[in-house]
């Protein structure tokens, strides 16, 4: 998008009087002897090659309006902006075209600014000067000004009408658009299809077929619009009588129908009707494969694939996803190790697809065969394989993949960085976290969040809560993720108060409906400072409101009357989780605890019984860590670490000088009360 101030400068050059004439020898060659000049130019423009054109135009002895009308439209077309504002200034005579090329322009870039400083000084407009004003407010998403000029211009066109009632289609508009509709004095075939597209989208499929049936004349698209109306709104039946009655059909009203049939399960008439398309390319192919793998229907799709001729990498590769979707990995592993050649798309879709399917070191090590022998990882090569980094979690596979993005050139992307934040935050490296977000040029939603739920989540709530205040300060709009941030560094902070303003802020002014994660957060942070009784009025609004308590808000308030030694409230959150999952090892645990806790033996027992009743038992507790580079798994009374002796020596050792501290301090507290 242009700058302000690249549009005070146009604003400048247009209020120049006069320019120095530019063009020399001007009767050195008729204006017929330009056109073919023109035209390359025009072809080097639309081929990209700006250095070619801008060659050619400075050799020409001579040059007339359609020349640099031609450049101006080049420029903007390559995105290079400036040059064609440049060149626009340059100009020392300028015709309708000229201005309206830079309307267009300035609007494709965003400058609405300064596409109306160009329309307000034009002497004369003719009816493109002023479609072009309405679709660049529309293309801005500024359907108010749009049909404000719409309605102050003295003459239009069916292609005026078509954007405007287009714009508001498009906005959710429909009662607008359809009485802008009803007030055309004369439609084209575009203005039905537009009016019918929309009501279609918006559910209003009676509405859509009234237009369609009054409709004197249809080509191709109307029946397609139509079509599509039926099959997005689940009426494939009506859809496909409408096929059947159409006069003539294109390929899209072909892939239409097959994709509607396979949206509705009907495979075998999807396939047969598939067979009967007069033409069929790869594209064709893959799109129904694509259709179907999409649809869960992966099996069917490899069957369809063992007949397709055109068999490509796209093809393989979309075979890889559906079966690593359904998760039949292995599979997808066999598919891929048979491909002949792979792209970086079918590495990327197999390390994201394990990683997926929790098999992230297996993920990790496709990315080193890639690396030896694949193509070159592109950005989102290295943003799975961060996510990777992040899930297992490994600080230092984390570093080395940084390094690489470094090298690569992918470390400015803003999706990379992201899985840079993310995955230091997770490993527990909340200076490298915060350095990355910091580097980065410019932040979404994403990248907020990863640095808020990572300060969060490390116990840095108020930190967490200072970013999320600069994160307000922005553009960027905060969605449930944010706040799911926010709520749990309220509760690791012991900020009550503003727990509960940040629940009200997210509903009322951000209008977020809230989570299972967003009620959990606040039960837990009732719950940790004994508001238990708030926490259940807090269930209970929850209730009113329609919302079924999960188990895990359930676990939350239990967790809370564990602490606070509530054992009423608490027997009645744990019978509730337990009544969700049964098979919940911890509950039944935390529930014995509890009762041990204040002498009920007998109900502890009961307990017991009942967990070992149903057949449920304690899942043992495993924890890691990384020394040297080498991560080191243990699991609860696990004896099979080869260096076990060892670690269990130095802890009693560490437990001993635990104890005789402990002994110390406790002699020390008692001569002080001694003294006293």
């Amino acid at each position: 998008m242009l700058t302000r101030n690249l549009s005070l400068r146009l604003t400048r050059l247009l209020c120049t009087a006069t320019a120095k004439p530019f063009i020399q020898n001007q009767t050195a060659t008729p204006d017929t002897n330009l056109k073919p000049l023109n035209s390359k130019i025009s072809t080097f423009m639309r081929s990209g090659f700006v250095e070619e054109a801008q060659k050619l135009f400075d050799k020409m002895p001579r040059r007339n309006t359609v020349t640099w009308n031609a450049m101006i439209r080049g420029y903007f077309l390559n995105g290079q902006f400036q040059d064609a504002i440049n060149l626009f200034s340059r100009m020392t005579e300028r015709d309708v075209f000229s201005y309206n090329t830079m309307i267009t322009g300035l609007m494709q870039c965003g400058d609405v600014d300064g596409a109306r400083q160009v329309f307000d000084r034009m002497i004369y407009r003719d009816v493109v000067t002023w479609n072009s004003m309405v679709s660049g407010y529309i293309r801005n998403g500024m359907i108010g000004e749009a049909v404000h000029v719409f309605d102050g211009m003295p003459l239009k066109d069916v292609i005026s009408w078509n954007l405007v009632v287009g714009g508001l289609v498009n906005s959710g508009e429909f009662d607008l658009a359809e009485k802008y509709f009803k007030r055309m004095n004369i439609r084209d075939l575009a203005s039905w299809t537009i009016m019918i597209s929309g009501f279609s989208s918006a559910g209003r499929v009676v509405e859509a077929r009234e237009l369609f049936d009054g409709m004197l004349v249809r080509d191709v698209q109307a029946w397609n619009a139509m079509i599509l109306g039926y099959i997005e709104n689940g009426d494939v039946a009506i859809a496909e009588g409408l096929f059947q009655k159409m006069p003539e059909r294109d390929l899209e009203s072909w892939t239409l129908m097959v994709n509607g049939l396979v949206k509705v399960q009907r495979i075998n008439d999807a396939l047969e009707l598939f067979m009967e398309m007069p033409e069929k390319c790869p594209k064709t192919w893959n799109s129904i494969i694509f259709k179907l793998v999409r649809n869960g229907l992966t099996r069917e799709a490899h069957a369809f694939l063992e007949k397709n001729p055109y068999k490509d990498v796209v093809s393989w590769t979309n075979m890889i996803v559906g079966y690593l979707g359904i998760g039949e990995v292995g599979s997808a592993i066999e598919l891929f190790e048979s491909m002949l050649t792979r792209d970086t798309a079918a590495w990327n879709a197999t390390i994201f697809g394990l990683s997926e399917n929790d098999l992230g070191e297996e993920g990790l090590k496709l990315f080193i065969r890639m690396k030896e022998s694949g193509p070159s990882p592109d950005k989102n090569t290295f943003t799975s394989v961060l996510t990777i980094c992040s899930d297992l979690p490994t600080l230092h596979l984390g570093r080395q993949t940084h390094a690489l993005t470094v090298k690569a050139g992918f470390d400015h992307c803003v999706a990379v960085s992201n899985a840079m934040v993310t995955m230091y935050s997770r490993c527990g490296n909340m200076d490298f976290a915060l350095l990355e977000f910091s580097c980065m040029k410019s932040h979404d939603v994403i990248s907020w969040n990863s640095i808020i739920c990572g300060f969060a989540h490390h116990g840095n709530g108020e930190v967490a809560l200072e970013m999320f205040e600069q994160m307000r300060s922005t553009d960027v709009q905060p969605n449930h993720i944010t706040f799911v941030g926010v709520l749990s560094a309220c509760s690791h902070a012991g900020l009550v108060d503003q727990g509960r303003y940040y629940f009200h802020m997210m509903r009322c002014k951000y209008f977020i409906e809230p989570t299972t994660e967003h009620y959990t957060c606040v039960v837990d942070l009732l719950g940790r400072f004994g508001l238990i009784d708030e926490a259940m009025s807090f269930l209970d609004q929850m209730r009113a409101d329609g919302f079924e308590i999960p188990a895990s808000v359930w676990g939350a308030l239990l967790g809370a009357c564990r602490i606070h030694k509530n054992v009423e409230v608490g027997e009645i959150a744990g019978e509730k989780v337990l009544d969700i999952e049964p098979g919940n090892s911890g509950i039944y645990l935390i529930l014995a605890e509890m009762y041990l806790s204040i002498g009920r033996k007998e109900d502890a027992g009961r307990i017991w019984t009942r967990m070992k009743e149903k057949g449920v038992k304690k899942q043992p507790g495993c924890s890691w860590i990384e020394v040297n580079n080498i991560g080191h798994v243990f699991l609860s009374g696990d004896k099979s670490h080869p260096k076990f002796c060892r670690i269990y020596s130095v802890l009693e050792i560490l437990h001993i000088e635990i104890e005789t501290e402990i002994a110390k301090s406790n002699a020390a507290s008692f001569q002080h009360v001694k003294v006293a």
